[in-house]
């Protein structure tokens, strides 16, 4: 009180006299006041809001782009002593992120409401509103084709009938055995913004096919009728997979990245989409209004803005809130890898999609073996939906929840369920809701995405590149392996033609060298294959990134074709440099370098094709028997096993459609083109000058030199024209689908017939709506009656086990810390 006292004095006197002595005693006598001992105690918050309001007009006098770049950061010095320093938000570290996550996220389940509110508050301050989507369904119906009864299960004979009906139907030579199920029946619906809703049914009951048709990643053989739209308009009118995410039940990642990087990718490829445009339309008012913002909240605002970035802070957040930060950078792992566990997983599948710009979110099956503790926090919401919505719409399980215990109970159908919640309040409000026509002039203009991707052209091939190559880098052993096997080839290879067994420049020493050249060319070739076995791998995640429009099918294949490059070199040369002088090939540094080019050329071809025949394929089974009858047809029809002058005439089209016939003529011409092969030509039956053109003519080869230009050429075609039909292959084919239930023949023709033979019980009125609840003791003697088939006998057994002990051995790290 007694300094509050003596500022107001002070204050007084320098407003009755104004002179400058006078002001500058007053502002000295202030200094001796709160410099004096004890008076720091006041004045040390005093000067650290003074600096930090110094550092924040030099941030707001910043340009535009610089200063949505630049923030304040806090930071806790050993002493104790709280600190902000202004530094680009785009440089943070790795760690300096961890430490910002963790400033403003202690405990999650408290600190992120209160983070959220924070940014909610920033917005609703200089009036901005958070763009907002309403999704409504009417009269939606999906319906397919499938096999109905025994013929939909996956047994060779039925796999062998489905394939002839198909070949007879696109020849319009038999009609489809298929049978039209329906999936959904004219469902009606509103989902409201900021509203978070549950739906539940039992397996096979659309669930999926509902989350999929509102998120429009519907599969293209399954026929939709009804409308779906998203704030009043048509999905025709916007890109709906940018402007939601439908994160899918299945957990298909990369197993070689971490999960960091998994999810910074996800963010990398999707964007930020409007956050940048929002940030900057805020701090535009803020700075015409005067006001200062949260200093912590403004960082993380402008943290989570930028895009292109290798790391975003997006990721850190999403990894927090979602318990991930513990396993961050351990492997995601598959089949073959050792990685994170059931429930960690399922987890980075929906956080792939929660790093990305997304409004509306349909999550299917998204707690499918999580742990207790984080399926928690979700069941305790649906504990009481449960208890009153579970499978009552089943036959066999609806009888438990009757609750009129002085009626008979009798089964009430889907239809009856329909009509009924159509006639209750419920049901009645949702009629009443979409009755009414969404006024299109409120939405907002940031709400639906008509962009196709988040990112330009040039951040998606980045990205792509960024990705590949750490892909490669986790690889390494395969690439290792692969090197290690063609040196051992080649030294096996120069050691049956060794230099000393082979002479040359006679028409007998001929066969030798063409042995040499196509054992060569075939090891450079075949050294491709396990490009076969590296697509299948990673096609599942690209049809699942695709799909999302995470980036197009070219922004995934240029890398993938570029970077292959270097290998087939590398190989290539560790081949010709092993083989070509201990062979005892033309000793000539132009020819050396001409059979390596060649080489080069068919080693891009065989990866192209084993990438193409992967694409086309999609599966291990299909691949492996398509591969190998492409690379026998090859090797049949490229010049080396049959001459080009004993292959018969009608398959003659064969020999010049065969990329190896072109390798296979590069490095012959190459060779016995040379000096060494230029005696006079004594066999009167060929009509060559040399021996080498002899040789060549004998097997039906060019005998021409500018041939090895146009051969190598057509490599190199070939190699680009298989790469057009890989990026073709994956933009246009979609994963054969999965496994589908099997459906009952006469279970369909039920659901075919809406009208149900129903029990004089079962005709009675229902007023109020279905009456359901809970009974322990449940009997099916009503519905014995219309029971078909037989009934096998079960016998229940007991499964008794004691003292059963699970042991995770610790990790070598921690055994070293004495752990």
């Amino acid at each position: 009180m007694a300094t509050e006292d003596l500022a107001r004095s002070i204050s007084r006197r320098m407003s009755m006299d104004a002179s400058s002595d006078k002001i500058k005693w007053a502002s000295a006598s202030i200094r001796e006041v709160f410099d004096s001992p004890g008076g720091d105690l006041f004045n040390q918050n005093g000067r650290e809001e003074d600096e930090e309001d110094l550092k924040w007009a030099a941030i707001e006098r910043l340009p535009t782009y610089n200063r949505l770049r630049h923030g304040m950061i806090k930071q806790v010095h050993e002493d104790g002593n709280v600190v902000h320093k202004t530094m680009d938000v785009s440089t943070l570290g790795v760690q300096d992120k961890k430490n910002f996550i963790e400033s403003i996220l202690r405990v999650v389940e408290e600190d992120n409401e209160r983070l959220l509110r924070r940014v909610r508050d920033r917005t609703d301050r200089v009036g901005i509103s958070i763009p907002k989507v309403e999704v409504r369904f009417q009269n939606l119906s999906v319906e397919g084709d499938a096999y109905i009864g025994s013929r939909s299960l996956p047994t060779l004979s039925n796999a062998f009938l489905n394939t002839i009906e198909e070949v007879l139907r696109m020849l319009r030579l038999a009609s489809s055995m298929k049978k039209t199920v329906e999936i959904l029946h004219k469902v009606n619906g509103v989902l409201k913004p900021s509203r978070l809703t549950l739906l539940l049914g039992p397996p096979g009951s659309g669930k999926t096919t509902l989350l999929k048709a509102l998120a429009g990643v519907l599969e293209k053989d399954l026929r939709v009728a009804g409308q779906v739209t998203y704030c009043g308009h048509d999905m025709s009118e916007f890109i709906p997979q940018r402007t939601c995410a439908y994160i899918s039940q299945h957990d298909l990642h990369h197993g070689e990245l971490t999960v960091r990087e998994t999810l910074d990718f996800s963010g990398r490829f999707l964007g930020v989409g409007t956050r940048y445009d929002l940030l900057s339309e805020l701090s535009r008012r803020e700075k015409d209004s005067g006001i200062k913002p949260d200093v912590e909240i403004d960082a993380f605002m402008k943290a989570t803005a930028l895009s292109g970035q290798h790391s975003s802070l997006v990721t850190d957040y999403v990894l927090k809130i979602l318990g991930l930060d513990i396993c961050a950078d351990i492997m995601v792992g598959d089949v073959m890898r050792r990685g994170i566990s059931g429930g960690q997983k399922k987890r980075v599948t929906t956080g792939e999609m929660l790093v990305g710009p997304a409004k509306v979110f349909f999550m299917d099956d998204i707690s499918t073996g999580l742990d207790s503790s984080t399926t928690f926090q979700i069941v305790k919401y649906m504990r009481q939906m449960v208890h009153i919505m579970d499978e009552v719409t089943s036959r066999k399980d609806q009888e438990q929840y009757w609750y009129k215990k002085n009626e008979t109970y009798h089964y009430v159908s889907v239809p009856e369920f329909v009509d009924q919640f159509a006639s209750f309040h419920v049901g009645q409000r949702i009629t009443d809701d979409l009755s009414v026509p969404y006024d299109r002039s409120q939405t907002h203009p940031a709400a639906l995405v008509k962009e196709r991707y988040g990112i330009s052209n040039m951040e998606l091939l980045k990205a792509s590149f960024a990705r590949e190559w750490l892909l490669m880098k986790r690889n390494s052993f395969l690439y290792i392996f692969k090197t290690f096997q063609i040196t051992i080839m080649s030294i096996i290879a120069f050691t049956v033609f060794f230099k000393s067994e082979m002479p040359s420049g006679r028409a007998a020493d001929g066969s030798k060298f063409f042995g040499a050249l196509f054992f060569g060319l075939t090891n450079v070739m075949f050294n491709g294959a396990a490009e076969l076995g590296l697509t299948l791998m990673r096609l599942p995640v690209f049809f699942k990134q695709r799909d999302s429009l995470f980036f197009p099918a070219w922004a995934f294949a240029i890398p993938i074709w570029v970077l292959r490059i270097p290998i087939s070199v590398m190989e290539s040369l560790i081949w010709t440099i092993l083989t070509y002088y201990t062979i005892g090939f033309a000793p000539d540094a132009t020819r050396f370098l001409c059979q390596l080019l060649a080489y080069v050329g068919v080693n891009q071809m065989a990866l192209s094709l084993f990438r193409f025949i992967a694409a086309v394929s999609r599966i291990q089974v299909v691949s492996n028997s398509l591969g190998t009858f492409a690379m026998l047809l090859v090797l049949l029809l490229g010049g080396f096993i049959v001459a080009k002058d004993d292959i018969v005439s009608w398959m003659k089209w064969g020999y010049y459609i065969s990329p190896l016939m072109y390798g296979q003529n590069a490095i012959a011409v190459n060779e016995f083109l040379d000096e060494r092969w230029n005696d006079p030509n004594t066999d009167t039956r060929i009509d060559q000058p040399t021996v080498g053109k002899v040789l060549l003519a004998s097997r039906g080869m060019f005998v021409d030199g500018y041939m090895y230009w146009i051969c190598v050429f057509v490599l190199f075609a070939y190699s680009i024209f298989l790469n057009i039909l890989f990026i073709l292959a994956l933009t246009y084919l979609n994963p054969f689908g999965s496994s589908k239930s099997v459906v009952d023949k006469d279970a369909n023709t039920k659901k075919k017939n809406k009208s149900t033979d129903r029990s004089s019980a079962s005709k009675a009125p229902l007023n109020k709506g279905v009456d359901m609840g809970v009974r322990n003791t449940p009997s099916f003697t009503s519905d014995k009656d219309n029971r078909r088939g037989m009934l096998l006998p079960f016998k229940p057994l007991s499964l008794a086990f004691e003292h059963v002990n699970y042991y995770v051995d610790m990790p070598p790290e921690m055994k070293s810390q004495g752990i």
